[in-house]
């Protein structure tokens, strides 16, 4: 069976699956933020988004953090599908977007108030929330991507 390609000729976009890994580096972003203000508070013993007397696992805003790290990558994941339907060059655009949102992320911590070390730490769990959501969507679209049979 012969793919047909999409409206304007962009390639057929296998979009459950495209979903299915942007569910995945919701996941994968989530636990990269949990993992890493338990590192950064457990080990390091640097008060990462929240008071120094609330213990490893933090308060409320641990999970709230860790959600929002896996919205981002559902957000992602939707502007892929977008780019994917829509842009010539969607992996080009998609790069640029992710890898200036993550620069963004990584600076807000030092516009905010607290001490160097809770912003280094938030600096690097950024970073790392960042770089997961890009390089694995980024693969996950040019599966997603490929002709469909």
């Amino acid at each position: 069976m012969t793919p047909q390609p999409t409206q304007g000729g962009a390639p057929p976009i296998a979009a459950g699956r495209l979903w299915a890994a942007g569910a995945a580096t919701a996941v994968v972003a989530a636990l990269i933020a949990v993992v890493g203000i338990l590192l950064a508070r457990g080990v390091f013993d640097v008060p990462v988004l929240a008071p120094e007397g609330e213990g490893t696992w933090g308060d409320a805003d641990t999970m709230t953090y860790a959600l929002f790290c896996a919205l981002a990558a559902l957000i992602a994941t939707g502007l892929l599908h977008l780019l994917l339907a829509s842009t010539p060059r969607p992996f080009e655009f998609f790069g640029w977007i992710i890898g200036l949102a993550t620069v963004a992320a990584a600076a807000a911590p030092f516009v905010a108030g607290g001490d160097t070390n809770s912003k280094i730490a938030t600096t690097v769990i950024n970073l790392a929330v960042g770089v997961a959501i890009g390089t694995l969507l980024s693969s996950a679209g040019r599966s997603a991507a490929r002709t469909v049979y």
